[in-house]
């Protein structure tokens, strides 16, 4: 299909917090499509040359009146990155465009809620329990107990692995909690915050990543984790596309991610879901891990190519004004390898980086932490060193060369 067909200089919102890997992305598939850009930010700079319009999170009323003042009206309003997800839903409402209900992005944010709700539908997912801030070690470790050991003891809020900890003991129970405690206090979350309290799945991992049409979910991209993470913290590293499970088993997850999706009230634009494949009862059974309703993170997205050579952005940008998209994947394969931060200090450089790339299959590396800069670790840590690109005839090849770029880099910090 061709990429700006019916959709030319149509205008679109873009939503942009101040601190995001996703804008320049989302700019230039913008500019490909020919879209008229508005920018809506609380603190980003002026992006592609486009004017910044302000916008306040806290005041989605006000924020579009201001818009409509000085912009006029938009044909669809996008997030482009979760913090503006609140915001984009309301201000969807407002306008009079295609939307997820505000309700429908608080529950994707929140994974007490998300539990809650898939637990009311039927949807396969770990065993659970919520632990409200003032329980005490009693309730805590009758919650754990019921759920077995090991267990995964997570905060509701926070996303990206962090605070995500695996108890493998009642030993371990109390401590786990107190450090999600201090890194919620760490991350300005207000007190009384409750601990999600999960069942460890073993088994492999994937995430699926697509689009939302009225509640009818279109794949576009579903990633293996060869190096799926199981703890005591659970950092993602190597993703590998397409899937190399059994095309049943794909089928059977894709259905419940859509289902999922349903459940929380989500209707329209993208969603990226983590599930893992149960194999425990001697069948492969998909469960939902966590749902989010924006695509997938960092820049990971750089790692799929779609007809037309056209980025997930644009199919992002399409889908938010009712175009048709065509997201199935081109012949072959592709990955990213995240690269994470394995010890707190300060960053003094990653070498390397000249013979990772050369390695046969890799199409790109992009180190985004300054040297310099202080880093940590998961669970604290909320960022990655960098990412690592390849594509490759299989799965098999794409996951041969990103291993072997990244034996290639040493990263050193102080």
């Amino acid at each position: 299909m061709s990429g700006n067909a019916g959709v030319k200089g149509r205008r679109v919102l873009l939503l942009v917090p101040p601190i995001t890997y996703r804008a320049t992305d989302f700019v230039l598939a913008a500019n490909r499509l020919e879209l008229d850009i508005v920018i809506g930010s609380d603190g980003a700079l002026p992006l592609g040359g486009n004017p910044v319009v302000h916008v306040d999170p806290a005041d989605p009323d006000a924020s579009g009146d201001r818009l409509l003042k000085s912009v006029g009206p938009v044909d669809a309003v996008v997030a482009v990155d979760a913090d503006m997800l609140p915001l984009a839903a309301r201000l969807g409402a407002a306008l009079g465009l295609a939307h997820n209900a505000p309700d429908a992005v608080a529950a994707a944010a929140d994974k007490a809620s998300q539990r809650r709700l898939w637990a009311s539908t039927g949807v396969s997912q770990p065993g659970f329990h919520v632990i409200a801030a003032d329980a005490d070690v009693s309730q805590l470790l009758g919650a754990a107990r019921s759920l077995g050991f090991p267990c995964i003891a997570k905060p509701v809020s926070l996303s990206a692995s962090r605070g995500v900890l695996r108890v493998d003991d009642e030993a371990g129970l109390g401590a786990a909690a107190a450090e999600i405690r201090a890194i919620l206090a760490a991350s300005g979350r207000k007190d009384g915050e409750p601990i999600l309290l999960e069942e460890y799945v073993p088994g492999r991992e994937l995430s699926i990543d697509g689009l939302l049409s009225d509640g009818a979910l279109a794949v576009t991209a579903i990633f293996d984790k060869p190096d799926a993470p199981d703890g005591p913290t659970f950092e993602e590293t190597l993703l590998v596309t397409p899937s190399r499970l059994p095309g049943p088993t794909l089928a059977a997850a894709t259905r419940l991610a859509e289902r999922a999706a349903q459940a929380l009230g989500l209707r329209h634009g993208p969603i990226h879901a983590e599930l893992r494949i149960d194999e425990r009862a001697g069948e492969a059974r998909p469960v939902m891990l966590e749902l989010a309703a924006r695509s997938i993170g960092g820049l990971c997205s750089r790692s799929l190519r779609f007809p037309d050579g056209m980025s997930l952005e644009m199919t992002i940008l399409l889908n938010a004004l009712g175009a048709p998209v065509d997201a199935a994947p081109p012949p072959g394969a592709a990955g990213v390898l995240m690269l994470p931060v394995e010890r707190a200090g300060v960053l003094q450089g990653v070498e390397g980086q000249a013979e990772a790339k050369a390695v046969g299959g890799i199409t790109g590396l992009s180190i985004t932490i300054p040297s310099g800069q202080a880093v940590q670790p998961l669970p604290w840590g909320d960022r990655y060193l960098g990412f690592i690109f390849a594509e490759g005839n299989d799965a098999a090849e794409v996951e041969t060369a990103l291993r072997a770029a990244r034996a290639k880099l040493r990263v050193a910090i102080a």
